[in-house]
């Protein structure tokens, strides 16, 4: 078990006073068995209405509303957290999946049918290619064997590199540059497993690094493959990780490009390029 205090700071600076537009806001941690929230505070300046609702997804989303000119947009998430995913390898896959290929459940089939579907078709002759050295058609494998060696594939062979642009890099991209950044190598992952017919969905929340700087944690990415019997289970490939204890999920999604922790827009008479500051530290209790 461990107790976290998880504190997200994003400013955004304007050069002259612009109309905000409505906002949404993903910072709230996903609840459930493995992750409970003690506290949780949202600050906003300036003053705004805030809605919250749960959307298709089940994440808790806020809705920022604002009717003032404002030269500054600033958005604080304090929030403590117990997470009891101490042992994120005590699961146990159904018989029928143990190994790989296996079919899915037909009922079950029904519900996973969006996070079958490539966001990325076209990438998949390159996909292909580069999955052949895990799996040939006519072979046999463990299922976690193979989602692990994948995993830790990407964390050895490709490097990891921050990047400001939005969106994603196509998976082509990816494997050309054999570089990107989390959001990336989460993507590649995902449209991998959906190549080889697993379920796989986009993660969004937090990482906490106990072995950096003390409070230091980041915005993280990574990826959460459907094993019946098991469930939704969590891989990062940027570390080449199965998903524990540090990583603090915020929101899942079909799409990588849909759970931006902000996304909104401005009104302005002139024309802008607002600064942008983002902090976030986590910190153990």
């Amino acid at each position: 078990m461990r107790r976290l205090k998880i504190k997200h700071t994003t400013l955004y600076e304007y050069s002259n006073s612009v109309r905000l537009q409505t906002h949404k806001l993903l910072l709230r941690p996903r609840e459930g068995h493995d992750i409970r929230i003690e506290s949780s505070q949202l600050t906003i300046n300036p003053a705004c209405t805030i809605k919250w609702h749960r959307d298709v997804y089940d994440n808790s989303v806020a809705i920022a509303t604002f009717n003032m000119l404002v030269n500054i947009l600033s958005i604080v998430s304090e929030v403590i957290i117990i997470n009891y995913e101490d042992r994120p390898l005590d699961f146990l896959v159904a018989d029928y999946a143990v190994n790989f290929p296996f079919r899915y459940d037909p009922q079950e089939q029904v519900d996973l049918g969006p996070y079958l579907l490539s966001t990325y078709p076209e990438d998949h002759a390159l996909l292909g290619n580069w999955l052949r050295q895990f799996w040939q058609p006519d072979q046999v494998i463990e299922t976690y064997i193979l989602l692990d060696t994948i995993n830790k594939t990407l964390a050895r062979d490709f490097f990891y590199a921050m990047r400001e642009e939005p969106g994603v890099q196509r998976p082509a991209a990816t494997l050309a540059m054999k570089t990107g950044s989390c959001r990336d190598y989460a993507t590649l992952f995902i449209e991998a497993c959906r190549y080889l017919g697993l379920a796989a969905r986009f993660v969004s929340g937090y990482l906490h690094s106990p072995t950096t700087v003390q409070g230091y944690g980041s915005t993280h990415a990574w990826a959460e493959v459907y094993l019946p019997g098991a469930g939704w289970r969590g891989f990062d490939p940027t570390g080449g990780q199965v998903v524990g204890n540090g990583h603090i999920a915020v929101a899942v999604s079909r799409h990588p490009e849909s759970i931006p922790p902000v996304s909104g827009a401005f009104v302005a008479t002139t024309p802008q390029s607002p600064l942008l500051k983002v902090t976030v530290q986590v910190a153990e209790l």
